[in-house]
């Protein structure tokens, strides 16, 4: 019987070792009575002694997760208070922050005149980097929150209720992306014709003249191919894998296109670039500058274009 003695001994010790002195002797108290009542009721059913104090100890189970319990202390990383917000705010941040790091660093490499290897690997680090940082700091904040027990004041409520959505197949995405082209096509077609840019006298266009009319051209095929895209997936009320490649593979050939013609320097008037730089004292450093951010921008939007199209399929495909 003194083993089994000890054994509880052992067990209350365990439990109350890391509770607060004002609590421990009311949890001593009450584990002893609880566990002897527990012991008692398997003697009367012919137990042994050792075997019905083993057994009583071992459905208590672990005595941390015990005095957890009588502390109010969580065991757990983040819990269900603050892991929906945690979890929303970690992964829009993942979503941003590291598609803004990767093209902020590919930018400054550029123009610095980087070497393609070390603006890759530079850009790849540091957007590895953001992700750690991300994860660790968002995560700490709130497990800070869960100790300190703070309420952050974010409270659901039944106007949180997201509105039926489409992903960007309704009838108002379909009518803003052809208004969009339509503009676009617009656009285009007068500074190939008239001129876009004021002069003073007459206007100049931006676009090189050159690329009239097999450029303008090849730019109307992608505008309509474009918007026949955009007819499709509003027929089927929802974005598909195929409209996603179809989507994907038109946003590289006009990044491919566009960027190729930047440059051998067939995509921006001379005569435009002249007026507005040149003849203003911008240097040939300033011109390269100009033009890495000009490239940068004909491959961001694309791959932002390309990224928003499988996002709207990834939704779909859940629906």
């Amino acid at each position: 019987m003194n083993t089994t003695a000890t054994l509880t001994e052992r067990y209350i010790s365990a439990t109350i070792r890391s509770l607060t002195p004002e609590v421990q002797g009311d949890v001593r108290a009450e584990l002893e009575g609880s566990i002897a009542d527990a012991i008692d009721a398997r003697l009367e059913q012919g137990e042994a002694p050792e075997d019905a104090e083993r057994a009583v100890l071992t459905e208590l189970g672990d005595p941390g997760i015990l005095a957890a319990g009588y502390a109010d202390r969580p065991l757990h990383l983040i819990g269900p208070k603050y892991y929906l917000v945690w979890w929303r705010l970690l992964k829009l941040l993942l979503w941003i922050v590291p598609v803004c790091v990767f093209g902020g660093v590919v930018l400054g490499q550029l123009l610095d005149g980087a070497p393609t290897g070390e603006i890759i690997g530079t850009a790849v680090v540091a957007t590895l980097g953001s992700v750690v940082h991300i994860g660790f700091w968002v995560t700490l904040v709130f497990v800070i929150l869960e100790r300190a027990g703070t309420d952050t004041g974010v409270k659901w409520s039944i106007e949180q209720l997201p509105e039926p959505t489409q992903n960007g197949a309704g009838r108002a995405d379909a009518i803003a992306s052809l208004v969009f082209l339509a503009l676009g096509v617009g656009a285009v077609f007068w500074d190939a014709l008239v001129g876009f840019f004021p002069t003073g006298g007459d206007p100049i266009a931006i676009l090189d003249p050159g690329l009239w009319p097999w450029g303008i051209t090849f730019f109307f095929a992608l505008f309509a191919a474009e918007a026949l895209l955009a007819v499709v997936v509003y027929a089927q009320r929802r974005w598909t894998v195929v409209t996603a490649v179809v989507n994907t593979l038109l946003a590289v050939v006009f990044a491919a296109w566009s960027l190729t013609l930047l440059l051998q320097g067939a995509l921006i008037n001379p005569e435009f670039l002249a007026f507005v730089f040149t003849d203003n004292g911008v240097t040939d450093e300033t011109m390269r500058i100009l033009t890495v951010i000009t490239g940068f921008c004909l491959v961001a939007f694309p791959i932002w274009d390309i990224v928003d199209g499988w996002i709207k399929t990834a939704r779909a495909r859940r629906i």
